[in-house]
């Protein structure tokens, strides 16, 4: 998978006033990552398109391809809260893509 960039936003518009920053991996599970991959690409259009949404990449692993790696830039919380609670994420993320993960680590990280 490779990594789209949001209506041709620079890092520095997309950085300008804070938010919260979201970086996942996930792993798939054994003979599931082209259909975990094929499930990010119906989804990353949407979740760029969120109003709350200032930046959001998804990368698949070139060494190993059952990893990806998620780097989502959310306006503040309350826009990563609606981002989980779209229906989009409730269909291919939860519905879809979660069960066929071996893990899936998150962490939050503040702008500096």
């Amino acid at each position: 998978m490779y990594a789209q960039a949001m209506k041709q936003r620079t890092v520095s518009e997309a950085t300008s006033g804070g938010g919260l920053l979201v970086v996942a991996q996930w792993e798939a599970k054994e003979g599931q990552a082209d259909n975990v991959a094929e499930i990010l690409r119906g989804f990353l259009p949407e979740a760029q398109s969120e109003p709350g949404v200032k930046l959001f990449l998804i990368s698949r692993g070139m060494e190993n391809p059952a990893q990806f790696l998620f780097y989502e830039l959310f306006r503040d919380e309350a826009a990563f809260k609606a981002h989980q609670e779209s229906a989009h994420f409730k269909t291919h993320i939860a519905g879809r893509a979660l069960p066929l993960l071996a893990r899936r680590e998150r962490t939050q990280y503040a702008l500096i």
